[in-house]
């Protein structure tokens, strides 16, 4: 089975959404072994969505808005 590829600006998106949330987690001060125990995640995990890792389920980018305060975003 052939996987497509994602439109280029969804994959700008989640890459962005990576790099938000890393300077979201260094601007609180949180390791990314911090904020993987908060979201209940493991730490390559957080490794892989900050850095934009498409094949990250979406959950684990909301359960880090979460643990942020900014689940809203997401609304």
């Amino acid at each position: 089975m052939m996987e497509s590829r994602l439109p280029a600006p969804v994959e700008r998106a989640i890459r962005k959404l990576g790099a938000d949330l890393s300077l979201a987690r260094r601007r609180r001060h949180f390791s990314q072994a911090s904020l993987a125990e908060r979201m209940g995640a493991s730490l390559s995990t957080v490794r892989r969505m900050e850095s934009g890792d498409v094949r990250v389920p979406i959950h684990f980018f909301a359960r880090a808005l979460y643990v942020f305060g900014e689940l809203r975003a997401l609304e």
